[in-house]
């Protein structure tokens, strides 16, 4: 593919903001980044005539495979605090995966259009709830058991694995939601993040195998020079991002993540107009 010197200095450009913010963002609200890089790398790969039917795709695939290694560094910094619900983390060991391998089988056919409705539907009433969030905004006391346990595992899974995100959008919500600290919500997202991630690079990976639409060093859906652009600075600078999520009020946290997740929901409808 010919691409301009411009659109080349543009993209790096691009990669150093996202790496810089998606870093952050991945210690401070246990998201691995996602939130910010697909949207990023939506517009970008839109100026570098990327073609419409993968571009959310390429963005959703290439983002799950950066959250690997941003997840596991913001999980290990946020544990090392004794913050992380081990017990919650390790119910959804099965469900989780389980939850990335079926919408890795839908992202295979759905198209970009439908990518982007998910993402933008699921971060406005997300946004929501948070920004407007009442103390008596609760579904109960306390995490319930299984089965509801192992389905909100598989119902974040797969979500999360739509929207090229690594589940703090979604766990954190269900946790604060039965009264959880938002700040332990927000470490247990990061090891959240580790169980979407990895089988969710793997299933956009052979989702977009072959496709002949596909720009340079790309395996499957996921691009590598993007990734290698993005990587050394997300990982510098997420454990500064979990140590400002631990000095935040959580009503602070909440607000924040709520704003963001209103903006991003935003910029995916305004792209479908």
């Amino acid at each position: 593919m010919d691409i301009s010197t411009y659109a080349i200095v543009g993209l790096a450009l691009a990669a150093i903001f996202s790496g810089v913010v998606s870093g952050l963002l991945a210690g401070i609200f246990g998201i691995g980044g996602g939130a910010v890089l697909v949207p990023v790398f939506y517009q970008f790969l839109d100026v570098l005539d990327i073609p419409v039917e993968i571009r959310m795709h390429l963005a959703v695939g290439t983002s799950l495979a950066l959250i690997i290694p941003t997840s596991i560094r913001s999980f290990t910094a946020h544990k090392a605090k004794g913050v992380v619900d081990m017990d919650l983390l390790r119910s959804f060991y099965v469900p989780v995966p389980i939850g990335v391998v079926l919408a890795s089988l839908v992202a295979a056919s759905i198209s970009s259009e439908g990518l982007r409705i998910v993402f933008a539907c699921i971060a406005l009433v997300v946004g929501l709830r948070l920004v407007f969030n009442r103390d008596s905004w609760r579904l109960g006391a306390d995490i319930p058991g299984n089965p509801w346990r192992w389905i909100i595992g598989l119902v974040i899974g797969f979500f999360s694995t739509l929207m090229g995100i690594g589940g703090g959008v979604m766990n954190n919500t269900f946790m604060t939601l039965y009264g959880r600290p938002m700040h332990q919500a927000v470490a247990t997202s990061s090891g959240v993040g580790v169980l979407i991630a990895i089988p969710g690079t793997i299933g956009y990976i052979w989702a977009g195998w072959g496709n002949p639409l596909l720009p340079v060093a790309s395996t499957g859906f996921v691009n590598w020079i993007a990734f290698a652009l993005i990587l050394p600075i997300a990982l510098i600078v997420t454990p500064y991002g979990v140590r400002i999520a631990h000095a935040l009020p959580k009503r602070q946290l909440e607000i924040g993540f709520g704003l963001f997740c209103l903006f991003v929901a935003a910029r995916f409808f305004i792209s479908l107009v």
